[in-house]
């Protein structure tokens, strides 16, 4: 049977065995054993669930075939094409199914190397399966709301901000401007939404490693600034010469929606 066919009935396994919940979730890992648990385990769990063996086979799934995944469960290290490369390719074909990346003993580098990747969540090495599950939940509700717990008044009042003619819609994952339009992965928002919470206050590096991606405060903090630039690329006029997201030189970051009524020294 050729890899193709292969896919393909694993996609119409994944849509028959989801149709209980309405979630179909592909595993993608290398090793048999942990890739067969998994599948048992969601399955017996109401969700659909495909199996692809290498990254190849998960991008010809997610996107030659268009097969309608809600969530990935994506190793990092598999061989020829790794995890990092699948969920670039899935960016960068503007597929945003949530990803859930399994980590080798969590190391923070593939860690910050995956959300900057476009995975939206991270499990290390190894792991327990009713951790996984909440984690996966926790991903596919986020999906539908890509909010936080709180009142329904509260909600509402966070579903949109708008700040120098621009809007990030958070239930959407969409930035709006008037000359373009940006779909954003849930780490992104995540961020984004944790900076709007705390306009014109330097935020450290550390902070944001803590408090948005769960990391501890001693993990290298490079990774966050290749994350800022991609994100000025998105919030800025101009992306070199930044005026909302600005460095703050020595601690981290600051948000400033409106740049008018700011009279720092911008340093960038």
């Amino acid at each position: 049977m050729s890899k193709d066919e292969v896919n393909s009935r694993n996609a119409a396994a994944a849509h028959k065995s989801g149709e209980r919940t309405g979630s179909r979730i592909l595993i993608v890992e290398d090793e048999a054993h942990l890739a067969q648990g998994l599948l048992f385990n969601l399955q017996a769990e109401g969700y659909g669930a495909a199996v692809a063996g290498d990254g190849e086979s998960a991008v010809d799934l997610l996107l030659k075939q268009c097969s309608p995944f809600d969530a990935v469960i994506l190793d990092v290290m598999l061989p020829g094409m790794d995890g990092f490369a699948v969920a670039r390719a899935m960016r960068a074909a503007q597929n945003y199914t949530p990803v859930l990346m399994l980590t080798a003993r969590g190391r923070p580098e593939d860690v910050l190397e995956g959300f900057a990747a476009g995975a939206d969540d991270y499990l290390p090495k190894p792991f327990e399966l009713s951790i996984l599950l909440a984690r996966l939940n926790s991903l596919l509700r986020r999906s539908q709301w890509l909010r936080p717990q709180a009142s329904d008044a509260e909600l509402q009042a966070v579903d949109e901000y708008t700040f120098d003619g621009k809007t990030i819609d958070f239930s959407l994952l969409e930035l709006r401007a008037a000359d373009k339009q940006v779909r954003l992965t849930m780490m992104e928002v995540e961020l984004l939404r944790y900076l709007v919470h705390n306009p014109e206050r330097a935020i450290s590096r550390s902070e944001i490693l803590e408090k948005v991606w769960h990391l501890h405060e001693d993990t290298d903090t490079r990774a966050i600034d290749n994350f800022v630039v991609r994100l000025r690329r998105y919030l800025e006029d101009d992306p070199a010469h930044p005026v909302h997201l600005q460095t703050v030189r020595g601690i981290g970051y600051r948000f400033v929606p409106d740049p008018k009524d700011d009279n720092r020294e911008i340093s960038r």
